[in-house]
């Protein structure tokens, strides 16, 4: 029995997870392009390998990918959300399909508070400038008394209100959802963009909450971080508005494109991250442990181990 791995970098620090595959007498295949695959790559990687599952990735399984791939079983997302994965044509074609939820929250919260930090003195930039021979101090901004704006107050959004008060922050969040146990307040979407001095998207799926005219609402000088979905920003909106000015600084770590190669690139005030939001040790390790279980969960349901 085979199973293909898509995620980049499977195991690179734990092998005991791919031992664990083995133990089972599962054969795995890993990604040999190491980044996030097209609909084409994984269909005609999957057709090649003949595999019954899958550890998947951000590449869209749609239909047309569980047509070609006659074999597969058993989807294992490593990751929670399942924006990529056409469920309703996975139903049709009898695959079960798994995520790993409840293990991201201090690794993205953590990432959120280090690109907040990060913006606010201005970190990234003046390495670049040192490295360069530039000798020059930029004056930063402390995030003790800033109002921090979370849009989508889940469990990451929660975590990060948390982390964010220890510097003495206030903190005011909007969620579609209401959120009765929080101490934190809630107010509308457009309280929040004209009042908070720091924007921290935390909301899932793919609709566009930030659009240009919402962009018009935030203060001037407002910094925007995105650790959730590329699209919840509009990100040309985003790009005039820090190439103004009118917003002081972005830290984004999720791209509509990946690998990225946009405008935001030579922007100065803009901190970019490769998609490492789980990419913690100990996050990866858990992550990966249970899309491994969650897989073996599967091919027992289904008879086949």
């Amino acid at each position: 029995m085979k199973v293909f791995i898509s995620t980049s970098q499977f195991a690179s620090e734990n092998s005991e997870p791919l031992q664990l595959l083995k133990s089972r007498g599962i054969e795995p295949e890993l990604n040999p392009y190491r980044r996030k695959l097209s609909e084409d790559e994984i269909i005609e990687l999957l057709k090649q390998i003949k595999c019954e599952g899958l550890i998947a990735g951000l590449e869209p399984l749609t239909k047309r990918v569980f047509q070609e791939a006659k074999e597969l079983k058993v989807i294992s997302r490593l990751g929670v959300g399942l924006e990529n994965v056409d469920i309703g044509a996975a139903n049709h074609f009898g695959i079960k399909v798994f995520n790993t939820p409840g293990l991201l929250t201090d690794a993205v919260a953590e990432l959120t508070l280090a690109l907040i930090l990060n913006c606010l003195r201005h970190i990234s930039f003046l390495d670049r400038n040192l490295r360069k021979g530039i000798w020059e101090k930029g004056m930063g901004s402390l995030l003790k008394g800033k109002c921090v704006g979370i849009v989508g107050f889940g469990h990451i959004g929660q975590r990060v209100a948390e982390l964010v008060t220890a510097f003495d922050a206030k903190v005011i969040y909007f969620d579609i959802e209401p959120r009765t146990t929080s101490s934190f307040n809630a107010v509308t979407l457009d309280v929040l963009l004209k009042q908070a001095d720091i924007i921290s998207m935390h909301a899932s799926g793919s609709r566009q909450i930030l659009g240009k005219s919402e962009l018009a609402l935030l203060k001037k000088g407002a910094v925007i971080i995105n650790t959730a979905r590329a699209a919840v920003i509009d990100e040309q909106g985003l790009i005039d508005q820090l190439s103004t000015g009118r917003i002081a600084g972005a830290g984004i770590d999720v791209f509509s494109e990946e690998p990225y190669s946009g405008e935001l690139l030579n922007l100065k005030n803009v901190v970019l991250t490769p998609h490492i939001g789980s990419y913690a040790i100990e996050t990866r390790a858990a992550m990966e442990a249970m899309a491994v279980n969650n897989l073996i969960q599967g091919f027992k349901e289904l008879q086949l181990i």
